[in-house]
Order: structure tokens, then C-alpha cells, then sequence
């Protein structure tokens, strides 16, 4: 099936999953991130692995795998859609019980799992969000976790530290609508401290990729 559409964001946003698609045409302007290590042609460009953009009235061209979010673009009055997705989705902290989410104003979408791959939205409501320095996925033991986020609405930055201490900070990557950052796993899977943090209440999608061997939680 070379398009599949996933139940996470809607009435908000329409994801899709798009696979083995010699030509996939898209008419109204999309966030497009690559998922394969197969470049995407976009007429004379090309997207590279874990990379994303914003593309329009194109013709994409050896999609192997990739993620279209659709209509993130559509929403007139940005502060009514931000103030639906916090009655919508529950917090962040009540799903998942991390005490470094206690009371911070973060909300996610269910998690839809397709094979190894894992798709959340997150609505972070604060300036600054303070959602916490980590490094560690627990809920995968099998070493070669792989994660990146992709800014959807509102405006972020991703944070890296030396240690777990925001005044440790030595890399700092900005996030537009459309932008992933570049990975920050080394090649076994090992992070560095680091946190999402926003410049304006924002939306990102957060994908999730378990190595062979992990089995994805219940």
C-alpha cells in the first residue's frame, strides 16, 4: 500500500505514510520529511535522509518512505487551534509519568506505530517550556534507539548539552514549520543530553525509529 493515513492528529492535521512510490504528487503545501536513506527528488533537489521541507504543486519522485503532514498551514487563527489541541490531547506527564513532565504544558497525540517506526504530535503551550534535559529512552532496552522531531507549528529549538544543565549548552538548532533537526545519536545509539525547548507555543511530530530486536511498547 503506497499511502497510508494515520489516526493521530486528526481533525487538526492528516498524516500520511508514503512508500515505494515512484511518483507522489502533492497539490497544497505539505511538511515532507524523508524517513528513507533513498534521497527524494524534488525537481532538481534532492531530501536526504532524516531530512524535511515545506513543498507545494510538486511532483515527488522515488519516495521510498516517507511522512506527509498535511494542512498544518490551513489554520487562520493560530492561538483557537492551539487552545482545541489542549482540550483534545492529554498532558504529556499524565500519559507517560516522567517527573521531568510534572506539570509542564505539554500535550501529545496518541502514538501510532508503523512496524519499527513510531508517530506522536506534541503541543508544548509555555515560553520557556522547560520540559527537561534527558538522554535515556527507557522504554527501549535494545541499544540503536533513533529519534527525530519535525516542527510543525510555532517556532522551537532543539538543545544540546555537555551535561544536565541548560548552561552546559554548546549546540542549539532552530525550528520552523517544516525543519528537522539533524540526528543526535551517535552510531550506537547513544544522545547527549538534550531537550525541546520553544520560542512560541508550538507543534512538532516526534518519530520514533526502534532498531531490530525491540518490540514497540504497549
Amino acid at each position: 500500500m503506497p499511502v497510508r493515513t494515520l489516526d493521530l492528529a486528526e481533525p487538526f492535521f492528516t498524516v500520511r505514510i508514503v512508500t515505494d512510490s515512484p511518483v507522489h504528487r502533492v497539490a497544497d503545501k505539505v511538511i515532507l520529511l524523508n524517513l528513507s536513506e533513498n534521497p527524494v527528488q524534488i525537481r532538481t533537489q534532492r531530501l536526504g535522509h532524516l531530512q524535511s521541507t515545506v513543498v507545494a504543486d510538486v511532483e515527488l519522485r522515488d519516495v521510498a518512505h516517507a511522512v506527509v503532514v498535511e494542512r498544518f498551514a490551513d489554520h487562520g487563527d493560530e492561538d483557537e487551534l492551539l487552545a482545541r489541541v489542549r482540550r483534545s490531547w492529554p498532558s504529556a506527564f499524565d500519559v507517560r509519568q516522567e517527573e521531568r513532565l510534572r506539570g509542564v504544558s505539554h500535550y501529545m497525540s496518541p502514538k501510532v506505530w508503523v512496524g519499527q517506526y513510531g508517530f506522536t504530535m506534541y503541543h508544548s503551550g509555555s515560553v520557556p517550556l522547560n520540559v527537561g534535559l534527558h538522554r535515556d529512552h527507557a522504554f527501549c532496552p535494545v541499544p540503536g534507539f533513533r529519534e527525530v522531531h519535525t516542527q510543525i507549528v510555532g517556532f522551537g529549538k532543539m538543545q544540546q548539552c555537555r551535561e544536565n544543565d541548560v548552561s552546559t549548552l554548546y549546540l542549539e538548532e532552530p525550528m520552523a514549520p517544516g525543519a528537522t533537526h539533524r540526528p543526535m545519536y551517535d552510531a550506537s545509539g547513544n544522545y547527549p543530553w538534550h531537550q525541546y525547548e520553544t520560542i512560541t507555543p508550538s507543534i512538532f511530530l516526534a518519530v520514533e525509529m526502534l532498531p531490530d530486536g525491540a518490540t514497540p511498547p504497549k
